[in-house]
């Protein structure tokens, strides 16, 4: 009777061990949280909100919410505006960003009464290189503060972590990202 109760205690201790495992896995490899420190994804995203992050999403597309290495080599977040080869501009006359001449609807996502920028540009994102702005274009140090330094304000595809997939807290906010349709109309 002894020896079964050992065995009952090396079991669980084992597959205890196999969870812990399996979960440290997982957080490395596949999905990982995230807290957001800053408003500069608002309304979005606000400070103290935690996302997860698949990164094994692929390569980045137009609209989607990434989590990168960021300019200054901290987990950073923002939304992908410009991929390879996009041509994207500040401001057309109606005051819109437009990526390869279409305008870029972005009141479903852009803070309240925000503009899309203060700051004029007109860059041609190379290949394998994203363009990246904030939600709360004024209050976000983005792809446009960081156009004077070596990298011109571009990051690579291969310093994102992941894309953000879900707010899981506070749970009252809770909600599964998707693209905006404005970001379909872009060829």
């Amino acid at each position: 009777m002894e020896k079964k109760k050992k065995g009952g205690f090396r079991e669980t201790i084992v597959l205890l061990v196999m969870g812990v495992g399996i979960a440290l896995l997982l957080q490395a490899f596949v999905v990982g949280s995230f807290y957001i420190p800053s408003e500069s994804m608002e309304n979005t995203l606000q400070v103290n909100d935690r996302v997860f992050v698949n990164k094994l999403a692929g390569a980045p597309e137009r609209g989607d919410i990434v989590v990168f290495k960021g300019w200054n080599g901290e987990d950073t977040i923002k939304r992908v505006i410009g991929v390879g080869g996009d041509k994207v501009v500040c401001c057309d006359s109606k005051k819109r960003i437009t990526i390869n001449g279409k305008p870029l609807e972005e009141s479903s996502y852009l803070f309240p009464e925000d503009f899309p920028s203060g700051d004029k540009f007109d860059v041609t994102v190379p290949a394998g290189k994203l363009w990246l702005m904030g939600d709360h274009r004024s209050a976000s140090a983005d792809a446009r503060s960081h156009m004077e330094e070596p990298g011109k304000g571009f990051i690579g595809v291969d310093a994102v972590v992941g894309t953000a997939v879900v707010r899981y807290w506070p749970l009252s906010r809770g909600m599964i990202f998707t693209k905006p349709e404005s970001f379909a109309k872009v060829k």
